[in-house]
């Protein structure tokens, strides 16, 4: 009997695993770097080892550390998780000589597909349909896409598009830095890259006695930067296509007999609109996204897989479908501007209709699986993956509907996220008819669909409950006891002006007045206030057929204001009475967007350089992020080298236009 299940893992996946091991009555032990050592994963574990660091390569990249760990907690099991060493055969072999159960396929599966080149030749030798290998030395305009993949990994991590040949052996040398520092493998390799596609994966779970199931497939079409957004089951184009099913099972079963698999693992598959597809790779380890299968079938993988390393077998029923489930990845990131990261502070995460955490529900509702609690902090070191959110149904049209709900009355508080994108394709009507695929993005404009979901008009609105909010607040504080709100006067008086910026709309400045009839808002004629506290604002809005009231609950974080209502969400920062000079920063000034590592430099001060071009690249969050010119001119001033940690905020360079650095250099003369 496995007793004690260490995680080698992190935030939401090994928040997962523990729920299943306290379902099961087994012991449980957590490792963190220093980073997470607040994270609530820690805090769950029966026993939680520190990991001294920062970076994976420091922490948990240190087969040896986790180990050692297992010994010292007294685990005698390790599950990997996913990401990380979950499909590092060395680890695997390590865990098992070091008397431990390993909670996985066979060291031997994991090598045989650890490597994506072999893989593929292997499981076209098995007659699985593959697209082939290009010898980037080879490649010629005519094979133009192509796609540079990470062999030992996956997550978009080591990942790159070329489309024109010149750039092909600088975008593999990145691919290879990316690669190195999320799986500490640099290998990469090339294949003919395909537009547009259908992402479809088929879950299989197999024992030592030779039973394999496909347990069903996934769609996992919708992606940004190779790594995927929304994941369903079953997939809409399978459901559509005759006997597509059948095929996609006998080659999932096929792939996984080749290779002797045991434990639970994922075929990955690239599919046309006619029902044709190709081996992608296969994932030895538990998919991000097995809780739609969870979903749709009832079962628990992770119980499944716990109990196939202990050596018993599958149960002969296999489960048969029910319903569909989608799930979507809550990021913390923009993606309005290039889907920059984010990191900072999560002051409050509240997700709508959650009828069960990291649990299989059994009727409709919505699924949480969270890597975050109120107070966690986002850091640079890892994905800005927050939660997984999951809503299951009887009917697709269904769980997208409950899902677009829950996501549009979530309240997240503290960082950008992107929610607003989420929302826009669940509601899209091309998702709704099921017709998506891998340039869902580029197809219908994520301009479009990362649009905020609030209009204007509402935002304004929410933007003055929040200043009467704040207006409360101080009443609150002052020393007559909050009788009356700030700005009452025995007799008419200028109007009270609080003004904040909103991250999509500019400035908003609100001029209000109580008075003995009321409040009065400009701009907002016949508005009521009908109820007023710091936490919440009730509002009268007048309308063509009548007053609608309105409810908005705000909450405070120093100066950022979030304003929570069936409007939708809207968050702004207070501004200032008044500005301190040396807040101003110069025009041309690049601004790193988050805190991060220079990795390298693209130009030296007096340099000409052009509107978009790279000036420097940090990593942060396992990714490269290419920090460019903001406009044509001179690069003046160069405040960072190769290797420099820097934070949020921080001024990197400035790009002058030619006439203002002719007029510097003259004036120094």
């Amino acid at each position: 009997m496995i007793t004690n299940v260490l995680v080698a893992n992190r935030g939401e996946i090994a928040r997962r695993v523990f729920a299943t091991c306290r379902r099961m009555g087994i012991a449980t032990t957590a490792v963190y770097s220093d980073a997470d050592a607040q994270s609530p994963h820690v805090g769950e574990a029966d026993a939680a080892i520190r990991l001294p660091g920062n970076t994976p390569a420091e922490t948990y990249l240190r087969s040896e550390l986790i180990i050692a760990a297992a010994h010292a907690a007294g685990a005698d099991a390790i599950h990997p998780g996913y990401g990380f060493l979950s499909e590092n055969a060395e680890f695997a072999r390590a865990v098992q000589e070091a008397g431990l159960v390993w909670i996985g396929p066979p060291v031997a599966a994991i090598e045989q597909m650890g490597s994506k080149v072999e893989s593929k030749k292997m499981m076209d030798a098995a007659g699985v349909p593959v697209l082939k290998e290009l010898d980037p030395a080879e490649v010629t305009p005519d094979l133009l896409p192509v796609l540079i993949k990470a062999s030992a990994g996956g997550g978009g991590r080591g990942m790159r598009v070329v489309r024109d040949v010149a750039e092909l052996a600088g975008q593999i040398e990145a691919a290879q830095r990316e690669a190195q520092s999320a799986f500490g493998d640099p290998t990469v390799f090339c294949e003919r890259y395909l537009e547009t596609g259908r992402h479809i994966e088929v879950q299989v779970m197999s024992d030592r006695f030779g039973t394999t199931w496909a347990v069903g497939e996934r769609e996992c079409s919708i992606q940004r930067r190779h790594q995927k957004v929304v994941e369903e089951a079953p997939s809409p184009l399978v459901e559509k296509i005759d006997g597509m099913r059948d095929r996609l099972f006998e080659a999932a079963r096929l792939a996984a007999g080749a290779i002797g698999y045991e434990g639970a693992g994922t075929v990955e598959f690239l599919a046309d609109e006619k029902g044709d597809f190709f081996f992608l790779e296969m994932n030895t380890r538990l998919q991000v996204e097995h809780p739609v299968t969870e979903q749709t079938t009832g079962l628990d993988l992770v119980r499944l897989q716990l109990q196939v390393a202990a050596g018993l077998p599958l149960p002969q029923a296999q489960p048969a479908q029910r319903g569909h489930s989608i799930e979507v990845r809550l990021y913390a990131e923009d993606p309005a501007q290039d889907w920059q990261p984010q990191s900072g502070p999560v002051h409050h995460i509240e997700i709508p209709f959650t009828a069960g955490e990291f649990t299989v529900l059994n009727e409709a509702g919505v699924r949480l699986d969270s890597g975050v609690a109120d107070g966690s902090q986002v850091g640079v070191f890892y994905d800005p993956m927050l939660a997984k959110v999951i809503s299951y149904a009887d009917t697709r049209a269904e769980a997208a509907h409950l899902l677009a709900t829950a996501l549009r009355r979530a309240k997240i508080h503290g960082l950008v996220v992107n929610r607003d994108l989420l929302v826009r394709v669940l509601e899209h009507p091309a998702f709704l008819a099921g017709d998506t695929d891998t340039a869902f993005f580029a197809t219908h404009g994520l301009e479009n669909l990362s649009a905020p979901l609030v209009s204007a008009a509402d935002e304004r609105l929410s933007v003055v409950a929040g200043a009467l909010a704040d207006a409360a607040a101080n009443a609150a504080r002052s020393r007559i006891g909050g009788r009356f709100p700030s700005g009452w006067r025995n007799l008419a008086s200028q109007p009270q002006i609080k003004s904040y910026e909103s991250r999509t709309s500019g400035t908003h400045d609100v001029r209000y007045r109580f008075t003995r009839n009321g409040i009065q808002v400009e701009g907002f004629d016949g508005l009521e206030l009908l109820e007023l506290s710091p936490e919440k604002v009730v509002l009268g809005v007048p309308g063509a057929r009548g007053t609608v009231r309105r409810q908005f609950e705000v909450a405070r974080y120093g100066d950022l204001v979030c304003v929570d209502s069936p409007l939708g969400p809207v968050a702004v920062r207070r501004l200032p009475r008044f500005t301190d000079p040396a807040d101003h920063v110069a025009a041309g000034s690049l601004l790193a967007p988050m805190p991060g590592s220079v990795i390298r430099l693209g130009a030296a001060v007096g340099d000409h350089v052009q509107q978009g071009q790279p000036i420097l690249w940090l990593e942060a969050m396992k990714m490269e992020h290419t920090i460019t010119a903001p406009a044509t001119g001179i690069l003046t001033a160069l405040n960072v080298t190769a290797g420099q940690q820097v934070e949020v905020g921080a001024i990197l360079a400035v790009v002058d236009d030619e006439s203002a650095a002719a007029a510097a250099e003259s004036n120094q003369e």
